[in-house]
């Protein structure tokens, strides 16, 4: 025996990217059915197209993402005695170490520039770039909780972190604009080249993550090598040299790392107050956008059988 008031599920047609939308209704009103959607999670499939899928859905968890980013902030510094101060000490410290190094020890080609500024403004994209990809690779096996209970874009706690680096390098980038003052180097309207390089480094370290992050879900390896890898890249882009200190027969091959063409002309755009390498900008751009999208399709083809690996 049935009664007119039970409750009895209703099914709408699925939705894009495999979602049902699914309700729960009384049987006797049906008009006032309000939609929920649920996210189906497919097999893995490599696609192009889950890149635009995958954006859309970004955008809606968009608060989710700010979120997240200022929870890192947060515990980064949680019950440290410096606490934001760290955000510079780094930097600092490395400038100094490098400083000694390459103008006592040895002598490095600046173009004029004093090594220590030469030196930091490198510094800076470098850092975010290269703790950010150390930090974020750990993320999705650092909450497994928030991978098997519930669902949203896996992308957002990788690219939290990047985020999160942002705030660093901001409040770094202060101390950069106090060397420059006190080395009386002076800015033109140049430097504002360097918001579309540092968004271009921002993509490739994204890049990076993304697709690193979804290979340490299966093997763990990639976390404890990655710190080792960015020790050894540190000096293979121009951070404490400058690119014109590579042999001309090498720097073609040399500027194909998308790092090293973009710090190059992150420093030429802020220290020396020039226009970037076209050639090589351009070069840099197209590798690290394509690189994103590779990356960006390879993560969401992966999404599916997060869940079951963490």
């Amino acid at each position: 025996m049935t009664s007119e008031n039970a409750a009895a599920p209703v099914v709408a047609p699925p939705g894009d990217a495999g979602a049902e939308n699914l309700s729960w209704t009384p049987a006797g009103d049906q008009s006032k059915a309000t939609a929920r959607p649920i996210k189906v999670i497919g097999p893995p499939a490599f696609s192009l197209r889950t890149v635009f899928t995958g954006i859309r859905t970004l955008i809606q968890y968009s608060d989710l993402l700010y979120t997240l980013s200022v929870f890192r902030l947060h515990v980064r510094y949680k019950q440290s005695f410096l606490g934001w101060a760290w955000a510079v000490v780094q930097p600092l410290a490395l400038m100094g170490i490098y400083t000694f190094i390459f103008s006592h020890v040895t002598t490095v080609a600046t173009g004029g520039a004093p090594y220590p500024i030469f030196v930091f403004s490198a510094l800076l994209p470098w850092i975010f770039f290269s703790s950010s990809i150390t930090n974020s690779i750990q993320g999705l096996v650092t909450y497994p909780n928030l991978l098997t209970k519930m669902y949203f874009p896996r992308e957002i706690i990788p690219l939290s972190y990047l985020a999160a680096g942002l705030a660093d390098f901001l409040i770094a980038s202060l101390i950069l604009a106090g060397l420059m003052v006190h080395y009386g180097v002076a800015l033109t309207w140049n430097v504002l080249y360097a918001i579309p390089i540092f968004l271009l480094i921002a993509g490739f370290a994204s890049a990076i993550a993304l697709f690193f992050s979804a290979v340490h879900v299966r093997f763990r390896d990639v976390g404890l090598a990655m710190p080792f890898v960015m020790q050894i890249w540190v000096f293979a882009a121009p951070v404490v040299y400058s690119v014109q200190s590579v042999p001309v027969r090498l720097r073609r091959i040399y500027l194909l790392d998308p790092v090293a063409g973009l710090i190059e002309n992150f420093r030429r755009a802020v220290i020396y107050g020039t226009a970037p390498d076209p050639a090589a900008l351009a070069i840099s751009a197209a590798m690290a956008i394509v690189s994103l999208a590779l990356a960006y399709a390879y993560f969401k083809s992966s999404e599916g059988a997060m869940a079951d690996l963490v």
